[in-house]
């Protein structure tokens, strides 16, 4: 096999994935993952109390600085630049952006909160499931 070249396998996970895990641990691998209740309420709490408002804040710190500067490099007296045009597109399609991880943030939050009550009912409409058929219950 000498002067061959090895090709990509793709029935199995890279020794090394790589990448870097986030806050909650959803990128590159699963060793932040929460996954217990406890850790699920945590990050939810986390999402509502720490990202939520801490993004808000930052969006409207951009909305104000975004806003001057519009109104600096507008049109004054029939003059102004066209750069003041491009920034405030840029910053509808920004605001959009922001909107869109707000909502993401909620979901994400929800869904943490919501995981344990919906699998908790599945394991008890299994439970309920499988005792029903009970051969044993004749005895």
């Amino acid at each position: 096999m000498t002067g061959q070249s090895v090709g990509m396998r793709l029935n199995q996970l890279p020794g090394d994935p790589g990448g870097s895990t986030g806050s909650l641990g959803m990128l590159g691998g699963q060793k932040d993952l929460a996954s217990s209740p406890a850790e699920k309420k945590a990050a939810a709490k986390a999402i509502e109390d720490h990202i939520e408002p801490d993004t808000k804040k930052a969006g409207d710190w951009a909305d104000v600085e975004t806003g001057a500067a519009v109104t600096a490099f507008g049109a004054k007296g029939g003059h102004g630049w066209l750069t003041s045009g491009a920034v405030k597109k840029a910053h509808k399609t920004w605001g959009d952006q922001v909107q869109n991880l707000m909502n993401r943030l909620a979901s994400e939050k929800a869904a943490l909160r919501d995981t344990n009550t919906q699998l908790h009912g599945t394991d008890l409409g299994v439970q309920s499931g499988v005792r029903a058929v009970s051969p044993l219950d004749g005895y």
